[in-house]
């Protein structure tokens, strides 16, 4: 099953015959794989660790899938097609990372819902492409496409990211933040309150869902011979969390992880001021997973820490699958739970 925009960019497959296609955000289906049809090679990097994996499956020789930032070499494609994100200013990025791999007169395509944004997308556009032209518009999507005009600079992350001290309970951090992930240059009330009622760990501990690294980052200031690793689903956390640990001289093992599912072995610990969005499943079933999964990783003895806003049904899974339920901490809005 095909997503709405990617409906409409395979119905408009005879522009990539035989051309190199470069898939930048992909969503969750198989466009890549259709594309194959009329397109001599198609690569698709995801900036969502589900979505790889939902395609990594049919890769062959004429399908290459990647997670990650950007593309770990530098190569060259015919056209490049971006779905426009929901957070408008990773739509920058995306057009500067597009830019490195296309040649002068490449063509660059957008595509997206209408109640996503996407018809911003012209007025964004940088000046090295040409003027983007509607192309098509279907299942509440529209498609536009553009030239590239000139090479441009050397790409560098750097650019695109939001460098920031914050004051913690548990000390000065410097955070390091990529354009599309969610921060603040304060704490956020339910990270605030997670922090200041922050227990002592012991060995392995993973911060499930990192996002730019600020209760990492605060918790190795406090404990910095902790074994911390660090996941999260999407591409620019992981790189903001790398990058928060390196501006503060910290070290930790980040990787992507959908849910618990890539993280071996037993844990001494988990802390998590927990993401949660999901369209498809209700957020009742994914709380209630993460604290299975949860408690099934653990060691005996092993801490269970996380925040959430009140209404979010963490009691009855608490009480489920670990005995007991512990508020740690409450305000009007937020509840730290501890095992």
């Amino acid at each position: 099953m095909l997503t709405n925009p990617s409906q409409l960019v395979l119905r408009n497959q005879d522009y990539f015959s035989q051309q190199r296609v470069l898939l930048l955000n992909i969503e969750a289906d198989h466009l890549a794989k259709e594309l194959l049809d009329s397109a001599d090679s198609v690569t698709a990097l995801a900036l969502d660790y589900n979505h790889y994996q939902q395609l990594k499956p049919h890769q062959n020789d004429k399908l290459s899938v990647k997670f990650g930032h950007q593309l770990p070499e530098v190569q060259t494609f015919d056209s490049v097609i971006i779905y426009f994100p929901k957070a408008k200013p990773l739509a920058g990025y995306l057009y500067q990372l597009a830019a490195q791999y296309l040649a002068v007169g490449g063509s660059l395509f957008l595509v997206g819902e209408n109640k996503g944004g996407i018809k911003s997308a012209p007025k964004t556009l940088p000046n090295f492409f040409s003027k983007a032209n509607k192309l098509d518009n279907a299942r509440h999507c529209l498609l536009y496409t553009s030239e590239l005009l000139e090479s441009t600079s050397e790409f560098s992350v750097q650019e695109w990211c939001n460098q920031y001290v914050l004051p913690t309970p548990q000390g000065e951090v410097t955070i390091c933040n990529m354009v599309g992930v969610f921060s603040q240059k304060q704490l956020d009330a339910g990270t605030a309150l997670l922090l200041e009622n922050m227990t002592e760990f012991h060995g392995r501990v993973l911060d499930f869902g990192c996002g730019a690294g600020v209760i990492t980052a605060a918790l190795l200031k406090a404990q910095p011979e902790l074994q911390l690793e660090c996941v999260d689903i999407n591409a620019m956390a992981l790189l903001s969390c790398e990058l928060t640990l390196k501006a503060n001289n910290l070290s930790a093992k980040v990787y992507p992880s959908d849910g618990l599912a890539q993280v071996e072995g037993e844990l001494d610990g988990i802390v998590s001021n927990p993401p949660f969005h999901d369209g498809l499943v209700s957020t009742t079933d994914i709380a209630e997973r993460f604290v299975k999964d949860s408690a099934n990783a653990l060691t005996a003895g092993g801490v269970f820490l996380i925040v959430a806003n009140r209404h979010l049904p963490y009691s009855d899974a608490l009480q489920q699958h670990f005995g007991k339920v512990n508020t740690a901490a409450e305000n009007n809005k937020y509840k730290v739970y501890q095992n």
